[in-house]
């Protein structure tokens, strides 16, 4: 099914020192670690980007299919990548953003002040530079391309990817700081660029390598920062009327304070409110979003006999351990579960007197899906039926945060009321800023409110599900600011595509791929969201998902060179097939399942049509005239579904297989008819 090997292309490659696997190997597992390098690090210094994760993911798929659609057109060595990630560096370090939470919408925060520039100049600043930062080792993969055959080299390509994704994940378990990143991208860029003239080999790429080492070990060694697998930790010491408190901030935005609880029950009601309002002294307390160790710490000064303590990331709670006054996580009464809090909800089996989600409001959005926060499928209607199903009679479930909106609120009581079958007690500590506490008992004389509910006023919007989980956006609209930033994205890539790769026509063959690239982006999206809402948004399941992904791609094509697979046509209908079944199985029955069950059923019905799609595009691309232009027109559609991700705002996770399924669609309906009977 494949094609003869082509002749190399360029002077770089005949003179290259490492023979073409390895070296495709090697720029693959570079490409894709950069990538996640760059999402991870400029999302914790420019806070926009801690909600618009996306952004440098839409720049680096356009920088990657950029570089291979510059294969041919140049033999020079891709030496302004090293140069573009030097400046961006130092840019970055040098005008970071660290508060802006001024924007309502899907991005919703108070209204702190923003120090550094504006987001309409950064984060142009930042989606250019990425997009050239990660042309330079798309382009060096692009040229080992043509010295193997088609497959051979996606193989390889998918091998290397599987390795960057081993290896960022590995420096993520260890909580190393960048400057290991950068210490890797020097490496790669030393090993992967020919040194040819050498004069400029150093200028290019030594010093500005160098320069990436040594600002990030700057960083390092001033920052005092702990670097989590999802934030970057400061903490500073204060005296606060009185009372020495720790002060720990993510990604340069105040998150939490350690306090001793008798301080924060004298300074803030809410913390006391949910014991208030039971009818029984709680025993047995679940609490979500533990964080620091406050709120537990608080839980056994009421008299809780057993603590079980939910916190997603482990260094917040090793903060907890280290810098509480209390020390409440030194007490036996308390245990401490690293995980998700709805994902801990819907595996354990344990039951509480009280349920508690404590502040839990992650400031970041999961890696590889546009809209979804880390703490999104707590605040759904389903979350609250779990954790009502998890209550012991004469229970009560509680939350408290600063909600900033008094529909918010109302729509947080009004999903309250609709889980357990009566109004909540709702207690609007102050109006500024929203700062209430929302506790349902088991039943309505579990809680002892100290007025009733009005209920929500007009126009609140319906409570949040599983499907929808996007508790901050009021409306089911796509905000006007991700309109506006998405189309502006979309014209400077057709601008650059045109600049890079010259004529469109070059790209028209392969139209079909272009949509696969589109729909498959939708499909890698709902498998993130999926498996999030099944086993937890934690960094690991993120990392095994996305690993998932690329072994069923790599399965697929495995499958199609080793063995006759069905003409296209029929491979299809069997991707059209998968897309149903994905479509039909609910996740409230998946939820259902025992855990082993669960992950097999979940595999099942995610990644059958992620395999049958590789499979299509294998079979196709195995087919193609020119390796580098259908493989870069498939990348360059990966970034467009990206942006089309943001239709889930409107339509729901699950809409997206019916849009995948039309793309797919349009992708048959433009195979060329030569391709047909493949």
């Amino acid at each position: 099914m494949t094609l003869q090997a082509q002749k190399p292309v360029g002077d770089g490659e005949r003179a290259h020192w490492l023979a073409v696997r390895p070296r495709l190997v090697l720029a693959s597992a570079f490409m894709l670690f950069l990538e996640l390098a760059l999402i991870r690090w400029t999302g914790s210094n420019i806070v926009h980007l801690s909600y618009f994760t996306n952004f440098v993911l839409l720049g680096s798929f356009l920088g990657i299919g950029l570089g291979f659609l510059r294969v041919g057109r140049s033999r020079r060595q891709p030496y302004y990548s090293p140069v573009v990630l030097a400046l961006l560096v130092a840019v970055v370090l040098t005008f970071p953003v660290t508060v802006d939470r001024n924007t309502e919408g899907v991005l919703y925060w108070t209204s702190l002040s923003t120090t550094g520039p504006p987001a309409w100049l950064i984060l142009p600043v930042i989606f250019c530079a990425a997009a050239l930062v990660l042309m330079g080792p798309a382009e060096l993969v692009g040229r080992c391309f043509p010295e193997l055959p088609r497959l051979e080299a996606y193989r390889y390509d998918l091998i290397g990817s599987l390795s960057g994704i081993a290896a960022f994940t590995a420096l993520s378990f260890l909580s190393a700081p960048p400057v290991f990143w950068g210490l890797i991208a020097a490496i790669c860029y030393g090993l992967l660029l020919v040194p040819r003239p050498r004069s400029l080999y150093v200028g290019l790429v030594t010093v500005p390598s160098l320069a990436v080492v040594g600002l990030l070990l700057a960083e390092t060694l001033t920052a005092g920062a702990i670097w989590s697998p999802y934030y970057k930790v400061t903490t500073r010491q204060l005296t606060q009327l009185g009372v020495l408190v720790t002060d720990i901030a993510v990604n340069g935005i105040p998150h939490q304070q350690a306090v001793p609880a008798a301080a924060r029950l004298q300074w803030e009601a809410q913390y006391g409110l949910p014991y208030e309002r039971n009818m029984k002294q709680p025993k047995d307390v679940l609490i979500v979003g533990a964080g620091s160790g406050t709120d537990v710490a608080i839980a056994l000064s009421k008299g809780a006999n057993r603590v079980d303590a939910v916190e997603i990331d482990p260094k917040l709670r090793e903060l907890g351990g280290s810098v509480h006054p209390d020390r409440p996580y030194d007490d036996p009464r308390v245990t401490t579960h690293i995980t998700d809090g709805r994902a801990f909800l819907e595996r354990t089996d344990d039951k509480y007197d009280l349920i508690l989600f404590a502040l839990p409001d992650s400031l970041t959005l999961v890696s590889g899906a546009s809209s979804l926060r880390l703490e999104s499928y707590l605040f759904t209607e389903e979350a609250m039926r779990a954790a009502r199903a998890h209550l012991k009679p004469g229970g009560t479930f509680s939350m408290y945060n600063y909600y900033r909106e008094s529909w918010l609120v109302d729509r947080l009581a009004s999903t309250m009321q609709r889980a357990f079958g009566h109004k909540p007690c709702v207690d609007v500590v102050s109006t500024a800023g929203q700062q209430a506490v929302i506790t349902a008992g088991l039943t309505a004389s579990d809680q002892r409110c100290a007025a009733e509910w009005p209920g929500a006023a007009a126009g609140t919007p319906q409570p949040a599900n599983d499907d929808r989980p996007f508790l901050y956006l009021k409306d089911a609209t796509i905000p006007p600011i991700y309109i506006i930033t998405l189309g502006l994205i979309l014209l400077v890539s057709l601008f650059a595509v045109r600049v890079v790769a010259g004529p469109y026509e070059r790209m028209r063959p392969y139209s079909d791929l272009f949509l696969l690239g589109v729909a498959f982006m939708l499909l890698e999206t709902k498998s993130v969201t999926g498996f999030a809402l099944l086993f937890g948004t934690t960094w690991v399941v993120n990392a095994i998902v996305f690993a998932g992904v690329l072994v069923a791609v790599l399965a697929a094509v495995e499958v199609t060179r080793r063995f006759r697979v069905p003409p296209l046509p029929v491979m299809y209908g069997v991707l059209l097939a998968g897309l149903l079944l994905a479509w039909l199985v609910p996740n409230a029955w998946l939820l259902s399942l025992p855990l082993p069950l669960r992950a097999v059923a979940a595999v099942v019905v995610a990644f059958l049509p992620i395999f049958a799609a590789n499979v299509v595009f294998a079979k196709r691309f195995a087919d193609t005239a020119d390796a580098t232009t259908s493989f870069g027109a498939n990348l360059l559609g990966a970034m467009v579904g990206g942006c089309l991700e943001y239709a889930a705002l409107v339509i729901g996770y699950k809409g997206l297989l019916i849009v995948a399924a039309v793309l797919y669609i349009g992708a048959m309906a433009l195979l060329p008819r030569k391709s047909a009977p493949v």
